[in-house]
């Protein structure tokens, strides 16, 4: 069996590390990936991916990449089941088990100034 996935997107806010119950780091992020079709209209539709990272991942991330940078993210995919109010859902995550920072705006701006 096969559980991975691999993301490449604009990050969509800066990233907040904050600690778990159990003392781990962990922080949450969402990309933004353009669909490579257009829909009924002629435009492209964006998907919006969130994802969970820990420890040293998570540190990094938050420290290096900003609102608007390209990252690539290699993870799994994993369900969770979350009560509310005796609300059973499934939730359906990605677990990111590596990050990679492909571009920034900064970068991308000084490239166009060239």
């Amino acid at each position: 069996m096969l559980n991975q996935i691999v993301l490449v997107g604009r990050l969509t806010k800066d990233v907040q590390v904050n600690k778990s119950e159990k003392g781990k780091q962990v922080a949450s992020l969402v990309l933004a990936i353009p669909r490579s079709f257009k829909n009924m209209n002629g435009t492209y539709d964006t998907d919006f991916i969130e994802c969970t990272l820990f420890d040293n991942i998570a540190q990094n991330t938050s420290e290096y990449c900003h609102k608007g940078d390209i990252l690539g993210v290699k993870g799994r995919v994993q369900s969770r089941l979350v009560e509310n109010n005796g609300d059973k859902r499934t939730i359906i995550e990605v677990i990111a088990e590596k990050v990679t920072f492909l571009t920034s705006k900064k970068e991308e701006a000084n490239s166009e100034e060239e």
